[in-house]
């Protein structure tokens, strides 16, 4: 028999592989008193593009900061899997995690996390030096960040002398630094004034525009509009994942829940 004509024959249709999956994560703190279980994340499912800003909004205690957690390896799931690029890394030991995180996956915290006994230029560049570049590689990529997040005249600055939005700027550059395939930011903006979140608001905006997959927690409305999606999570389950179309909101900072 013969097969089917040229123009109606199955073509082979290539779909580009998500820079981050995660397929049915799990995750179950256990409380201070004996017995007491909480399912913090329960059989999420996700997927993120190269190239996306997604946000992830809920209410306090919805499994936000868990879940990005457990996508950057600072915690175990208890089942499920995530894979970066394609390659399964849940399974990957500390030493290894350690090793992707400098490579491939930026964190910012809602307090910067900086190392306090380092200076801003320090706390940039160490992340170049432990993935193992040469010093002037990693002087090359600071001096360029430090100029690109308005932060030159701060460099040699203790972070305990640094305004929230210079700390969280810091701490954006020093999850930039070694150029990752995905930066994962917990309520980078939740501590900040108004002027300090529309700093990091664009700092954000602009490396997303530039092709950065970024994925974020936060209960700021103003700031989930900047996103491409926004993944609703509540009880540890996602309820809601849904694109962003329009101009981003604006005005008055909203509670997104807690």
């Amino acid at each position: 028999m013969n097969g089917p004509p040229a123009d109606t024959a199955t073509r082979r249709v290539d779909v580009p592989t998500p820079v981050l999956r995660a397929v049915a994560l799990t995750k179950t703190h256990f409380g201070v008193h004996p017995g007491v279980e909480v399912k913090a994340v329960r059989g999420v499912d996700l997927t993120v593009q190269a190239g996306e800003f997604v946000a992830v909004t809920g209410p306090s205690g919805a499994g936000k900061s868990t879940l990005l957690h457990l996508l950057g390896g600072l915690q175990r799931p208890d089942s499920g899997e995530i894979h970066l690029g394609g390659r399964r890394i849940d399974t990957l030991g500390e030493a290894d995690w350690a090793v992707l995180r400098r490579r491939r996956i930026g964190i910012v915290f809602q307090t910067g996390n900086l190392v306090s006994d380092l200076t801003v230029a320090d706390n940039i560049e160490l992340p170049v030096l432990l993935a193992g570049h040469p010093a002037r590689t990693a002087r090359e990529r600071r001096e360029r960040l430090l100029d690109e997040l308005g932060l030159t005249d701060r460099a040699g600055a203790a972070p305990s002398t640094l305004s929230g939005g210079e700390r969280q700027r810091a701490a954006l550059a020093r999850a930039l630094v070694n150029d990752p395939d995905l930066l994962l930011a917990d309520e980078p903006t939740g501590s900040l004034d108004s002027r300090s979140v529309r700093e990091v608001l664009a700092l954000l905006t602009r490396h997303h525009d530039e092709g950065r997959t970024i994925l974020l927690v936060t209960h700021d409305a103003r700031v989930a509009a900047h996103a491409d999606r926004v993944i609703s999570l509540f009880d540890g389950l996602i309820t809601d994942d849904a694109p962003i179309t329009g101009t981003p909101y604006a005005g008055p900072l909203i509670d997104l829940g807690g």
